[in-house]
């Protein structure tokens, strides 16, 4: 702050004397001064704290100027330009002209008052002179090639300095006094292949601000000269000749003043058009077709994006009227609304975007013209109808979108989705073309992604499926599927060579999505596809995971007019699926279990052997979850095993809820001991008839507890017993009927889906169960006290776990077995705790089968089971007495 003053008081004296000195003698003091200023700015850490500020300025800026007029006065343009390169750099010692220009240039960067004055000086148009002379006139390098670092830093400052000058519109003002806007621009323009290559950046930067900064009067002064009409002439000899790159950076430049000069005026582009600049453009950028990537992008986008700005300047409203076809969305609404100031005014201007696409086959270009045309929609939606009923850019490129290169077809069907999807509008007349395209199959990609188009929108409303049926595409995707069943059929499992790979197979797999997305909700359509007799077809793709979801849904929209004919179908599927086949049982039971959740299903699951079908399932997993695992099973893990085991018990609790009929056939035809044979034999249980000895017992744990350490605990149970409580926790949940809840399916098919994927990746040990997380296995049995008391849903299931009871003993685990024997008794004991439940169960029939279950424990007083089980029979007893039971 010291130093500040003291320079202060300086400069008061400069400005006390200054009057009465001879020139010389007022520069030399004034020259003398600005050393002592740049020393105390650097030392000040760059902060200028000046009291006269404005004075120095105007000053420095003065005395530059002078200078600089001075240096060129009666030189040719070559000796000017060495002359003023001697003034401005620093060369040895520090020169005059050097001091004023870093002076000019930390004073430029204060503030805008002092920026007025320095712009007051004259040096706005001293500056361009210079700037002509750097750009037009290169000196010859040095013998290295490179430019100094004296000459880096007088240019930094000349263009910082200019930069600050003409982004106001005094500074461009200033510069129609001298005539070099107007040659600096056309040398840009004519001479681009011949100026300084190190001037052309910052001559490009500095054009662009003043362009920016474009004001009536310098409008009026480079319409008189004919500024744009020259430079576009200049431009069309250029295009010729130069790199499409080099060509692109001159045009920018030019195009910036018509594009920023037109909110003040008009006059620029109306001359831009009359000297055929829409033709330069369009012969510009169709030369940069094949340019590597980034090589010229920023002036080639520059030049688009200027290009896009330009197709909403125009002096009237586009005066169109065209017809919006019906049927439409409920929620489209058309209205004539110009609020936004941006709507497409100028047909030519986007004409060259039009043409540019439609000629090349560059995906730069072609992409982003796409991206353009998603611009102009998103400024107002009503400059898609204003271009679709005059131009009709989208309706053209689909004629030619499949020469196209990929990414391009992906971005243009991705904006015809934006049409339905944002704008809510159905464009029928588009629609019918792509719909065309995917019937000619000129190129398999492009189909594919039209195809995929026309799926998104169908989802988006039911309305598509009467809209899709009605214009044919529907029977198209029914017929196209019809010969490629055939073609699958006639292979037997044998993939035909190039038949399906890569787009060819997915086409197949997007069709059925297709077709399923046509037929959800639509029995009309479902119609249609059992009319045209496509349902064996159909479940001709079940049997490749690529298309076996879009498969089952189709199938389960033919279940809503034909159970029986959907029952048969997965059914048939599921008994003669292979023992590797896993994936395909899985998907068969879900697909089952949704259509289960429907009452009126439940009789034809009964009439088509539903019952019997998944209980072969469950009959073949025989040995599945033994130590070690056999054959097969052991590369499918004993994760996927449980899984399907459990799918299999939820597809048949689902056909029994509720349904007495279905509950008495189970029952009348032993199937629920069949049931029990079946997970009896699954490995984890055991098959021989073991002899044991009571032991007394250390500890005793409840069910619960037991299925809190298998779930939620790291306690080290041996993996037959893990198998085993997992089993008969799918018993106790079917006991309630909870077992086929969506809720908890959900829950179980999001955990165990991924352990089954970890299993099939090898990841998982045999041993290891890690199919539910803690969470979700909290999330099963988090309301296991409350379901304590609960009804008693399916008695039968009770019998299946009572005769699995013995089976609970494994030799060498005496102490384990006996005890998870009487937890799992226990447990049963507190089901039929209710009275309610005791008439269930009496009321079925079953005590027998209690009793026959487990003979061994009834007659046999030190059987740690006898008197629990014995409990249980008191209880069912006392409220009915079988004559069987009696026998």
């Amino acid at each position: 702050t010291l130093q500040w003053e003291i320079l202060g008081k300086q400069f008061v004296e400069y400005e006390q004397v200054a009057p009465f000195l001879i020139p010389e003698e007022q520069q030399r003091r004034l020259l003398d001064f600005l050393p002592l200023f740049l020393k105390t700015w650097e030392q000040s850490g760059g902060a200028i704290v000046f009291p006269s500020v404005q004075l120095l300025a105007s000053e420095v800026s003065k005395l530059l100027a002078k200078e600089i007029k001075r240096t060129l006065n009666g030189k040719s343009a070559e000796e000017a330009r060495l002359a003023l390169e001697h003034l401005l750099q620093q060369k040895g010692e520090v020169e005059d002209g050097y001091l004023l220009l870093k002076s000019v240039y930390l004073l430029s960067q204060t503030d805008l008052r002092t920026m007025w004055n320095i712009i007051a000086s004259g040096l706005p148009a001293a500056l361009m002179q210079c700037l002509y002379l750097f750009f037009t006139f290169p000196l010859e390098k040095s013998s290295d090639g490179e430019t100094n670092e004296d000459e880096i830093e007088t240019q930094e400052m000349l263009v910082e300095i200019m930069l600050n000058m003409y982004r106001e519109e005094q500074g461009v003002e200033e510069l129609l006094a001298a005539d070099k806007l107007q040659s600096l621009i056309i040398a840009a323009a004519s001479l681009w292949d011949q100026c300084s290559q190190s001037w052309k950046v910052p001559t490009g930067r500095v054009l662009r601000t003043i362009s920016k900064a474009q004001t009536k009067n310098s409008i009026l002064y480079l319409q008189a000269v004919d500024c744009i009409k020259i430079a576009v002439q200049n431009l069309f000899k250029l295009a010729d000749t130069l790199p499409a790159c080099d060509v692109c950076e001159a045009v920018s430049i030019v195009l910036c003043f018509v594009k920023d000069s037109y909110p003040v005026s008009s006059a620029l582009l109306t001359e831009f058009e009359s000297n055929d600049g829409y033709q330069l453009l369009l012969k510009v950028l169709l030369r940069c077709e094949g340019l590597q990537q980034n090589e010229g992008d920023p002036y080639l986008n520059e030049i688009l994006d200027m290009l896009t700005c330009l197709t909403t300047c125009g002096k009237t409203e586009l005066k169109v009227s065209g017809n919006i076809v019906h049927p439409q969305l409920p929620q489209f609404d058309y209205e004539w609304t110009r609020s936004s100031g941006m709507t497409v005014k100028n047909l030519q201007a986007f004409q060259v975007l039009q043409s540019i696409f439609q000629k090349s086959n560059d995906q730069h270009l072609c992409g982003t013209i796409l991206g353009a045309i998603g611009t102009i929609w998103a400024w107002d939606t009503v400059n898609f109808f204003l271009l679709e009923w005059t131009l009709q850019p989208i309706n053209q490129f689909i004629d030619i979108i499949h020469l196209k290169p990929h990414p391009v077809q992906d971005q243009f069907f991705k904006l015809v989705e934006s049409i339905v999807l944002d704008m809510s509008y159905i464009p029928h007349e588009i629609l019918k073309k792509v719909q065309y395209l995917i019937k000619e199959n000129v190129e398999p990609f492009c189909t594919l992604t039209a195809l995929q188009c026309l799926l998104s929108i169908t989802r988006k409303d039911p309305l598509f499926s009467d809209i899709f049926r009605d214009s044919g595409l529907l029977g198209l995707l029914l017929a196209l599927l019809r010969k490629q069943a055939k073609i699958l059929r006639k292979s037997a499992g044998t993939p035909l060579p190039g038949l399906e790979e890569g787009t060819e197979k997915d086409l197949n797999a997007v069709m059925l999505k297709m077709v399923a997305a046509l037929t959800v909700g639509c029995v009309r359509n479902t119609v249609v596809l059992k009319d045209y007799g496509m349902v064996p077809y159909i479940k001709i793709f079940l049997d490749d995971e690529c298309y076996r979801g879009a498969t089952l849904s189709i199938l389960e929209q033919l279940s809503v007019i034909n159970y029986e004919e959907y029952m048969s179908i997965v059914i048939g599927a599921l008994c003669s699926s292979t023992q590797g086949e896993l994936h395909l049982k899985l998907d068969l039971l879900k697909s089952l279990l949704r259509i289960l959740n429907s009452p009126k299903s439940h009789s034809a699951f009964r009439t088509c052997s539903g019952f019997n079908g998944l209980l072969s399932l469950l009959s073949d997993m025989e040995g599945a979850l033994q130590e070690p695992p056999c054959g097969l099973w052991a590369a499918v893990g004993q994760n996927c095993v449980l899984e399907l085991v459990f799918y299999t018990l939820q597809g048949i609790t689902a056909a029994l809820h509720l349904d007495p009929v279905n509950s008495n056939f189970f029952q009348r035809n032993g199937l629920f001991e069949k049931m029990a044979e079946d997970l009896g034999s699954l490995g984890c249980f055991c098959t021989q008839r073991e002899q044991h000895i009571p032991l007394s017992l250390e500890r005793t744990r409840t069910f619960a507890e037991f299925l809190d350490a298998t779930f939620c605990s790291s306690e080290p149970f041996p993996t037959w017993l893990k198998n085993c409580i997992w089993i008969l926790s799918f018993l106790d949940h079917m006991v309630k009927g909870t077992l086929h809840l969506e809720n908890y399916f959900k829950e179980v098919k999001s955990e165990m889906g991924e352990a089954s994927r970890d299993d099939q990746d090898g990841s998982q040990a045999h041993g290891e169960h890690p199919v539910f997380s803690k969470s979700a296995s909290y999330t099963c049995f988090s309301c296991r006290w409350e379901m304590r008391d609960c009804v008693i849903v399916n008695p039968g299931a009770v019998c299946v776990m009572v005769r699995l009871l013995p089976k609970l003993y494994k030799e060498g685990h005496s102490q384990i077995s006996q005890e998870i024997q009487c937890a799992v008794t226990d447990h049963i004991q507190s089901l039929v705790k209710l009275e309610k439940s005791r008439q269930v169960m009496c009321g079925s029939g079953l005590l027998s089968t209690i009793i026959t279950s487990c003979q061994d424990a009834f007659c046999n007083e030190n059987h740690p089971l006898h008197l629990p089980l014995t409990r249980i029979f008191e209880k069912l007893a006392s409220q009915s007495i079988e004559p069987d039971v009696l026998r």
